[in-house]
């Protein structure tokens, strides 16, 4: 692994200030669209836990056990695709890892669709966890490494509000396929794991065209093929301009070499990135409770509050809504407010709507509340995502998010477990109340040690 010395930390490179002076244009948002519409079958996929759970419950006579491992397969496969595939995107290269993922996704997903029983279900989502583990740690690294600072947070709001429309879509077709229950002579929820893999085939070929990074190619000492993507990107985005927009620094810094080491992982540990090691660890852990927590919970919590799976999955469904349309409110707010105060106050607001949903028996509470829940929800992620990927410099960008997330991973293999014990023991109340005190936990966390990151570029974080 290389990385540039300290004593040319924070200096732009000369990729860096090519890709930093480029005007937003076309080029940029067809990447942002692809990348975006990867990250969908991400989301769809972890959503998906929850509503098959739901649906084979009655089919399959699910016991509590069997229900939460199909919801917790699919993020166990995850926490170990997270670790291999972000460490083999810093050694790599984050174009082929981009590729690799969403096909393991694909051929799993269809094994899926094609088990007779609950533990090839269990196992095979597994798999296709594996192939999706780093999907959106790939998302983050490569769209922050190509975008410009002016519009870095925007644009990777923009692709997750793509993506999150998964979310919803996820319970809906589950509602109705589930209601269908046959199709063509093959059950509903077959269809739905289908419909994942064929999509995520789709997009895999789509993504044959991205470049790979060129802040990735530079570090790597590979300055000559960064240089060719950089053309294309100038040639593509502002035809006649390749090669010749001046820099923001003096002409002569062009010339200037970017020394490479070697460095381990560890450096992870040393300053100044211990500190935001440390911090964006205990963050993964404790956002995965009050972030998935819910999503790939409220149907199951929904049928045990008495109602019916058909009327879980259509009250998730209407919550769910709020996923996409949080995203897309982020937008406007993601570049005029520091990415650590939005996460802050958007968690103290899923606190408040999850306790909220907790309580809630009435049809209209349970929607509102976990609309606005799921609302909060993303103005919190898109903010953390884009922060995430600010805060730790290129050779090590995808290795220490891919790492803290895949712990992200882990506690969600974890939570149903907990989480629907607490169910059967204490109710929906005590689950969002405990969910609550951790996100007030995560805001203290972010607020005391968290760095700030708005209007900066890359080099200067």
């Amino acid at each position: 692994m290389t990385q540039t010395t300290p004593s040319t930390a924070g200096s732009p490179s000369p990729v860096s200030r090519r890709l930093e002076v480029l005007r937003p244009g076309p080029w940029h948002r067809r990447l942002t669209a692809i990348v975006g519409i990867g990250a969908f079958f991400d989301l769809y996929e972890v959503f998906l836990g929850g509503v098959l759970a739901a649906a084979l419950t009655e089919p399959w006579h699910l016991s509590q056990t069997q229900k939460s491992w199909i919801i917790a397969a699919g993020f166990l496969g995850m926490f170990v695709g997270a670790n291999v595939m972000s460490l083999l995107a810093d050694r790599f290269g984050r174009r082929r890892m981009f590729l690799v993922n969403l096909a393991m996704y694909s051929a799993f997903s269809l094994l899926c669709a094609a088990a007779p029983d609950v533990n090839w279900l269990i196992a095979a989502r597994f798999l296709a966890g594996l192939g999706l583990g780093a999907e959106l740690v790939l998302v983050d690294t490569y769209l922050s490494e190509l975008l410009p600072t002016a519009v870095r947070g925007r644009y990777i709001a923009w692709a997750y509000t793509v993506g999150f429309l998964g979310v919803p879509l996820a319970a809906l077709l589950g509602a109705r396929l589930v209601a269908e229950h046959e199709i063509a002579g093959v059950s509903g929820w077959r269809w739905l794991l289908v419909a994942g893999a064929f999509g995520a085939f789709c997009i895999q070929w789509m993504r044959r065209t991205l470049p790979e990074s060129p802040r990735w190619l530079e570090a790597k000492g590979r300055r000559a093929e960064a240089e060719s993507v950089v053309v294309h990107i100038e040639t593509v985005n502002e035809p006649g301009t390749a090669g010749t927009r001046p820099s923001p620094r003096r002409a002569e810094a062009e010339t200037e070499a970017v020394p490479t080491v070697r460095v381990p992982l560890r450096r992870m540990f040393q300053p100044p990135y211990r500190r935001r090691t440390v911090m964006w660890w205990i963050f993964q852990v404790l956002q995965t409770v009050g972030y998935y927590g819910f999503g790939s919970l409220a149907p199951v919590v929904l049928a045990a509050k008495g109602h019916s799976t058909t009327a879980s999955l259509g009250y998730a469904a209407l919550s769910f809504c709020g996923y996409p349309l949080g995203s897309a409110l982020s937008i406007p707010l993601i570049e005029r407010f520091e990415r650590r105060t939005l996460i802050i106050v958007a968690a103290l607001g899923q606190a408040f709507f999850g306790v909220l949903f907790g309580f809630a028996d009435a049809a209209w509470l349970i929607v509102g509340s976990g609309f606005l829940l799921t609302l909060c929800s993303n103005v919190f992620s898109n903010a953390f995502h884009v922060y995430q990927a600010e805060i730790f410099p290129t050779n090590l960008r995808s290795s220490a998010i891919g790492i803290a997330y895949s712990l992200s991973r882990l506690v969600s293999v974890i939570l149903p477990f907990i989480a629907l014990s607490v169910l059967d023991d204490l109710g929906a109340t005590a689950v969002f109340a405990g969910s609550a005190a951790l996100m007030v936990l995560l805001c203290l966390n972010v607020g005391l040690f968290g760095p700030k990151t708005k209007g900066l570029a890359l080099d200067a974080i």
